[in-house]
């Protein structure tokens, strides 16, 4: 049957869709009792499903599961001798509400799905990754100290007994985020990926905690390294004028084995990238990332785009980044930054913008801006903004307080953080920052960009996925409606069914274009083809 509802709100003429005809297939309504209710490409946490560990046996190709209960374990390692698992786990009273993940081992034997289980570490913060020693003894994992600053706090480097204990800390006068741990060979030292002033490399350091090596470090992203039989190492490597191939080090020997992009990158020319270090207002150091058009001519000055990285707590590192290298193909000098909040360069640094979004990390910015116009490279007059998650948050940030820039792009944003309480992703952590919004407000509302939006100017294109609920798109709607009530210039593009970030290359192409599009006409002033749907 067909019919019509009735009610409040509907304005002349009014147009109201029939209901479908009922039928076996009708969805159920979600039933919600989690503190935790979502995620960002899983959606509504509705049901008690977790994930487990299973051993499937080649031979009759049984499976059989070792964990169970409403606990979610992941990171699966097997002991040497093939007859243990570690792996990490939250089984706190109320997962939930902490971050307190543990590891534990259990029998791959198991019979009982894991009902009997052994706990190694006890540490309240995040414990995970764990790596067996070769002798079975000893598990090697990456530890959180300090869970009250959740993400901004430095993740370090820790070796503990497989009977528990006290683990020993080996990384905590390094003061820079580690991952990925494994045994050397023999036992007597750890390998472990390192992250250090936009640099990643792999690391190495004696299970005394002393004689900190870097087998593959320099001016370079190191990722995914697996290690061989014998001691040599398979990484993906990135560097500034290479996108990320297959490297092998072996006997101290980095070769290269990959050439992926060689053939494109023999067809175009890339800008030129270059390191840059500057001061901020306050005397701070900051680094950053310099890319300059393939034809540049010293001495000229060109039409300039500060990119932000979102985070807060990431880094632009010494890779390949093919965004900057688009917009220089096209003529534009890039400005990368690593404000304070970015990762690589310690725990204050990175806690430096605690509860205080928006002002250093502007500072910081807009400084490397400056940097390059004293140099004579950037026109003052011709500048462009933008990012994407934090980077866009960054950006209206940005805007409210400047009218220097003639075009922003901020993507996958966040105005009005109060909005944002039960509706994205990140309760915890809004909770911890900011406090609760109902005794805190005053501190969520002074931080938010949307009450400082009558101080906009700048030709804002504002994009995000329409299911994200990482950054949901209801903080850019709420943009794009305050700008186009006050009579900026504006547009919202939302991409149908993405999430935090744009997988459909159809629509990663049409982002570009539009990056693209808009800063052409309103940093360079060059008319462009308005696209479909466009303005």
């Amino acid at each position: 049957m067909t019919g019509r509802r009735t009610g409040l709100g509907c304005s002349s003429p009014c147009v109201t869709p029939p209901i479908e005809d009922e039928d076996d297939d009708e969805p159920e309504p979600w039933v919600i009792d989690r503190l935790q209710f979502k995620r960002d490409n899983v959606g509504y946490l509705v049901d008690d499903r977790h994930s487990h560990l299973y051993v499937y046996t080649l031979a009759d190709e049984s499976l059989r599961q070792i964990t169970s209960g409403e606990f979610s374990a992941s990171q699966p390692a097997w002991s040497p001798d093939g007859r243990r698992v570690a792996f990490t786990a939250n089984r706190t009273e109320n997962p939930d509400a902490n971050d307190n993940s543990d590891i534990w081992i259990v029998a791959a034997e198991n019979t009982d799905k894991g009902a009997s289980l052994r706990r190694v570490t006890a540490n309240p913060g995040s414990d995970n990754s764990p790596a067996w020693s070769p002798d079975g003894r000893f598990l090697a994992y990456v530890t959180g100290m300090e869970p009250k600053i959740i993400w901004y706090a430095t993740r370090h480097l820790a070796v503990i007994s497989v009977d528990g204990g006290s683990p020993q800390l080996l990384t905590t006068s390094l003061d820079r985020n580690v991952n990925s741990p494994r045994f050397a060979a023999d036992g007597r030292s750890i390998y472990f990926g390192l992250q250090d002033s936009g640099e990643r490399h792999l690391a190495r350091i004696d299970v005394s905690g002393r004689n900190l090596t870097r087998p593959i470090g320099g001016h370079r992203r190191v990722s995914s390294v697996a290690m061989g039989p014998n001691g040599e190492f398979a990484a993906l490597i990135s560097e500034p004028h290479l996108p990320t191939e297959v490297f092998l080090l072996e006997d101290g020997e980095l070769t290269r084995l990959t050439k992926t992009n060689d053939a494109l990158l023999g067809s175009i020319r890339l800008g030129e990238v270059e390191n840059i270090h500057f001061l901020s207002r306050d005397g701070t150091q900051i680094e950053g990332f310099l890319f300059t058009p393939p034809d540049y001519e010293p001495g000229r000055r060109y039409p300039t785009l500060l990119r932000i990285h979102g985070g807060p707590v990431s880094q632009y590192d010494f890779a390949f980044n093919f965004e900057a290298q688009l917009f220089a193909a096209q003529g534009y000098a890039v400005v990368l930054t690593n404000p304070r909040g970015s990762s690589g360069y310690g725990q204050d640094f990175s806690l430096a913008i605690w509860q205080d979004w928006g002002n250093k990390d502007y500072e910081d910015v807009m400084a490397g801006v400056d940097h390059v116009i004293e140099r004579g490279i950037a026109d003052p007059d011709r500048l462009g903004v933008g990012g994407w998650s934090y980077g866009g948050i960054l950006t209206n940030y940005v805007i409210t307080k400047t009218d220097r820039f003639k075009a922003a792009i901020t993507g996958a944003s966040e105005v009005l953080y109060v909005a944002n309480y039960g509706h994205d992703h990140y309760q915890r952590q809004w909770e911890a920052e900011l406090g609760l919004p109902w005794e805190n407000r005053e501190l969520w509302e002074r931080i938010s960009p949307f009450n400082y939006v009558e101080n906009i100017v700048t030709p804002t294109l504002i994009m995000g996925g329409e299911k994200d609920w990482n950054v949901p798109i209801l903080n850019s709607e709420q943009l794009y409606q305050a700008l186009r009530r006050l009579g900026r210039e504006t547009q919202l593009i939302v991409y149908p069914g993405e999430h935090h970030g744009i997988r459909r290359p159809s629509f990663q192409k049409d982002r570009y274009e539009r990056y693209l599009a808009w800063y052409d006409r309103y940093v360079r002033g060059i008319d462009v083809p308005t696209s479909e749907g466009g303005s």
